[in-house]
């Protein structure tokens, strides 16, 4: 039996299929623009690449979220 993915990571193979990157390419991305608060991200992701709230947020939140959690 396959355990359901939960959390964030759930959105991933949505934001894939309708963006056209990999989650990947998307957390690079994220991580390049050091220093920016977490709903700075979110609005950035919007605002340059047309993501919805929910996917911009689910990125940013699995990209910054500490190792081990």
């Amino acid at each position: 039996m396959t355990e359901k993915i939960k959390g964030p990571a759930s959105y991933f193979p949505s934001i894939e299929a309708k963006y056209g990157r990999p989650v990947a390419e998307w957390q690079e991305m994220i991580r390049a623009r050091s220093g920016m608060k977490h709903m700075e991200l979110v609005a950035w992701l919007k605002q340059e690449h047309g993501l919805g709230h929910g996917h911009a947020n689910a990125l940013v939140a699995a990209t910054l979220k500490p190792a081990g959690k």
